[in-house]
C-alpha cells in the first residue's frame, strides 16, 4: 500500500545545491517582537516551528554547521522573539518561538499567537514552514493547533521528524504513523516527511537540498 506521506528524497543536484547554499555565510540578523520590526522581505525565507524543546535551535545549528548560531533554551516559553538568520545571499532562516508553553503567562501566549498569525499571513517571501515533530512522541494535539493555523493562513508546511536516533525503530515507526494520521486532515501539508537527527547528521543534507531548491 502506498503511504499518503512518504519520506522525502532528493537527487544529487538538489543535494549539491543544498551543500553550496549552506556552505555560504550564515549570520544572526535580529530578533523580532512585532511586525514593524521585521527585516525587508527581499529574499526567500523558510521558517521552523515546533513545540518547546523539540530541537529547533539544534536543527538550525546542524543545518548551518554553526554550533551556537541559534540558542537553545531548556525553559519552555523562554524565547518569545522571531529570530531571523541570513543563509548565503538568497535566503532567510526563521526560528519561531516554541509553542505549547508550559510555564509562560497567558498574556505572553496570546501575544505570541497574534505575532505568529501576523507573520504567517504577512510575509510574501515565506515559501515553506517546517513543522518539527519529536521522533520519540509523534504529533500531539498542540501540533495540530499549529497545523490548523497554517491551513487557515494558506501556508504550505512540511513535517520534519527530529531526534530520530533516540527512540527504537518500532517506537519511531509508531510516532511517524501517528504523525501521518494527523497530516491527512490538513490540506496545507506538503506530502513528504523529512526524518532527521541533528546529533547523527541524519536527513540534514535532504533538508538542505529541499530548502535550496524551493522556488
Amino acid at each position: 500500500m502506498k503511504l499518503t506521506f512518504p519520506f522525502a528524497e532528493i537527487d544529487d543536484a538538489a543535494r549539491e545545491a543544498g551543500r553550496l547554499l549552506f556552505a555560504g555565510e550564515t549570520d544572526f540578523v535580529k530578533g523580532v517582537v512585532a511586525m514593524d520590526g521585521m527585516p525587508p522581505d527581499d529574499r526567500l525565507e523558510v521558517c521552523f516551528a515546533g513545540r518547546s524543546n523539540v530541537g529547533k535551535s539544534t536543527l538550525i545549528n546542524a543545518l548551518t554547521g554553526r554550533k551556537a548560531l541559534a540558542r537553545a533554551s531548556n525553559t519552555p516559553g523562554r524565547t518569545q522573539e522571531i529570530n531571523f538568520f541570513t543563509c548565503g545571499e538568497s535566503h532567510y532562516l526563521v526560528d519561531l518561538p516554541g509553542y505549547g508553553f508550559a510555564k509562560a503567562p497567558v498574556k505572553t501566549v496570546e501575544k505570541w499567537q497574534r505575532l505568529m498569525k501576523a507573520y504567517l499571513s504577512g510575509r510574501a517571501t515565506l515559501r515553506r514552514v517546517f513543522v518539527l515533530i519529536d521522533g520519540r512522541h509523534g504529533a500531539k494535539d498542540v501540533d495540530e493547533d499549529i497545523m490548523t493555523l497554517l491551513d487557515k493562513s494558506a501556508v504550505t508546511f512540511q513535517v520534519v521528524i527530529t531526534k530520530a536516533d533516540k527512540p527504537s525503530a518500532k517506537d519511531l515507526d509508531a510516532a511517524v504513523a501517528r504523525t501521518r494520521e494527523m497530516l491527512a486532515r490538513h490540506p496545507a501539508a506538503y506530502p513528504e516527511i523529512i526524518v532527521t537527527s541533528s546529533d547523527k547528521g541524519i536527513g540534514i543534507d535532504t533538508l538542505r537540498g529541499i530548502i535550496a531548491t524551493l522556488d
